[in-house]
């Protein structure tokens, strides 16, 4: 039996489909299962979430393998950024060693350190050394940004678009690897049927390297809304976003925390090598959204 966590994220709803494909025991922690649409009466429901340790006894009962894939990019009502990520791994992993699991594959994140600037990767870097100091066999992949057609990040660009000119937060310097979601679900496919070269991180990244700047672009090409940027001071948006989250709270559109991680460079110094090591060749952002993405 193999337990995955973020089922309904952007990763994990494709991982999802692949390992019901293939005939493979999953049980999916969960807050709601209406969320999984069809495929909720395809798996074994756990109910609870990251927020919830005591629900982690019965999720990992009879499990082998866990895949978790759960994050949070902005605090939540239920939790921060910090507990979410962080401690909430922590605990994962710790009740995973008394479930007698065997294996734990860990969603990180590129640029996870914890001098980190950002919250998000503080956290990450938390939750990564959790892992890997655990007595499991311990697997961590660490992507650069994910993306996919119609994402929240896309979505958002969206509606930002509906307004004559699209702000970008500080000069937009920041360089990615973009990589396409199902991309990355290959990648979490191959390690659980034993593939990867035996080390325990892999460092997920597409093939082409795109600043901010050129990322908004390219996305709004692409959704078919091209619009002129203007760049905004980074102290700016922050004053912002900070006001907008104090006064809406979750309702708020955007918080400083997720527009700050688009202002860190999020790089692999080996490329798409560790990708290619699992068996899958990154796609380019232009067969993933079309040609439009680079008008």
């Amino acid at each position: 039996m193999l337990l995955l966590t973020g089922a309904t994220g952007l990763v994990g709803s494709t991982l999802l489909a692949r390992l019901l494909a293939d005939g493979t025991p999953v049980r999916c922690l969960v807050r709601d299962p209406r969320r999984l649409g069809a495929d909720r009466v395809r798996v074994q429901i756990a109910l609870g979430d990251l927020a919830d340790p005591p629900s982690f006894r019965n999720a990992l009962r009879g499990v082998t393998t866990v895949v978790h894939l759960a994050a949070a990019i902005r605090d939540q009502p239920r939790g921060s950024i910090e507990e979410l990520n962080g401690i909430a791994t922590w605990r994962l992993v710790q009740a995973a060693e008394r479930a007698g699991v065997q294996r734990f594959i860990h969603f990180s994140a590129l640029s996870a350190s914890a001098h980190d600037r950002t919250r998000f990767l503080r956290a990450k870097a938390l939750a990564e050394q959790a892992v890997l100091a655990s007595d499991l066999q311990r697997l961590v992949l660490a992507p650069s940004l994910v993306y996919a057609p119609g994402d929240v990040f896309m979505t958002l660009l969206g509606h930002m678009a509906l307004a004559p000119v699209v702000p970008v937060s500080g000069r937009g310097r920041a360089r990615f690897e973009p990589i396409w979601a199902a991309d990355v679900a290959a990648c979490v496919t191959a390690l659980i049927a034993g593939g990867g070269d035996g080390r325990e991180r892999y460092e997920l990244a597409g093939p082409e390297v795109v600043t901010h700047t050129e990322l908004v672009r390219r996305l709004l090409q692409a959704a078919g809304r091209p619009r002129p940027l203007v760049h905004v001071p980074t102290a700016v948006v922050s004053r912002v976003l900070r006001a907008t989250e104090a006064i809406l709270g979750s309702r708020a559109p955007a918080t400083w925390d997720q527009a700050e991680l688009m202002e860190v460079s999020m790089i692999s110094a080996c490329g798409v090598a560790d990708a290619r090591a699992l068996g899958v060749d990154p796609r380019p952002m232009t067969a993933v959204l079309g040609d439009s993405c680079y008008s």
